[in-house]
């Protein structure tokens, strides 16, 4: 099996390469957060305002998600002996909560106040011209997080869509959802501020804020679960378990593996913990050199640390008395 490695070289490149998403994302979202303002102002767009109000909630989340990447990269110490990795988990679900409040809840706000309103007749030219702009920015934000998120399938060689729904990276899984959303905001925005320069209803403008509105929730909503399972305590996705589960069993000596448990510490850290049966010929050094060869292989073949803890047991006195692999 490919040799996958997690050296210290490898998680330093990619706790680089993640504060270059995220900060290529603020800095993407705190510009067009200033373009759509402006246009919202000047030409009374309900839209446009929502889009403001998203773009300045992304900025904020994307000091949240910065603010996670720098917490988690702090050493293990007597306190915390396996990382901070969790860190990434608790600052995820605060841009979770961010993008929820700040986003939706005044798209919502305003679209809702904007039915009330008459149309303006105002020249929505430059609302066009903001929409091009911010889309453009939000395109290079986009680009960047998708190729690091390609990356990270690539090593741990599984299909994008997989590695979406299965990773423990919530920081670059909070950028890539931002993005997308945003683009998808943007393109809800020009539809509504199309239809009410068509028909001259404000009713338009309206429904596209409140769309964007529902659709920041959803987004919100998804990154917020998947943080909660991974703070209470997610699993290992299957691929890897059974990974670990025929490394395990492969080992010299092994005779059974009769429970296995994991548990994401992080998305570097992954505690291992086994029920193994050994031969019971094996003397306790040689189990215990069996031992280390199984961390080192389990190092070798994971995406991510494992802290392997294996728990010597006999085999069920039914078990034993089967035939025994060579």
């Amino acid at each position: 099996m490919e040799r996958i490695g997690n050296g210290p070289e490898v998680r330093a490149s990619e706790s680089r390469s993640t504060r270059r998403t995220v900060l290529t994302a603020g800095a993407a979202n705190l510009f067009v957060a200033l373009v759509k303002l402006a246009a919202g102002i000047l030409v009374g767009s309900s839209a446009m305002l929502a889009e403001a109000a998203h773009s300045v909630a992304d900025t904020l989340n994307q000091a949240f998600l910065l603010a996670s990447v720098h917490q988690a990269d702090r050493p293990a110490d007597s306190d915390h002996p396996f990382g901070y990795g969790q860190e990434r988990y608790f600052w995820s679900l605060l841009a979770a909560f961010g993008i929820f409040i700040a986003g939706a809840g005044f798209s919502v706000f305003e679209g809702a106040m904007a039915l009330h309103r008459t149309a303006s007749s105002r020249e929505i030219l430059f609302a066009y011209l903001a929409l091009a702009v911010a889309a453009v920015a939000e395109g290079v934000s986009l680009a960047r997080a998708t190729w690091q998120t390609r990356q990270q399938a690539r090593r741990r060689r599984v299909g994008l869509l997989q590695h979406i729904r299965s990773t423990p990276d919530t920081t670059v899984k909070a950028a890539l959802f931002e993005d997308t959303v945003a683009i998808a905001g943007l393109l809800l925005a020009f539809a509504g501020l199309l239809l009410r320069q068509l028909t001259g209803s404000e009713i338009y403008d309206a429904a596209a804020s409140i769309a964007i509105g529902i659709l920041l929730a959803a987004a919100a909503i998804r990154l917020g679960a998947d943080n909660r399972e991974l703070l209470i305590g997610k699993a290992a996705d299957p691929g890897q378990l059974a990974v670990i589960r025929s490394q395990i069993e492969a080992a010299r000596g092994v005779t059974a593996v009769l429970d296995l448990l994991t548990m994401h510490l992080g998305p570097d850290h992954l505690i291992i913990a086994a029920k193994v049966a050994f031969d019971d010929n094996l003397s306790a050094d040689t189990a215990e050199d069996i031992a280390d060869s199984i961390d080192a292989c389990l190092s070798a073949q994971l995406p991510v640390i494992p802290h392997v803890f294996l728990d010597p047991t006999q085999l069920p006195a039914d078990a034993a008395a089967a035939p025994t692999r060579p």
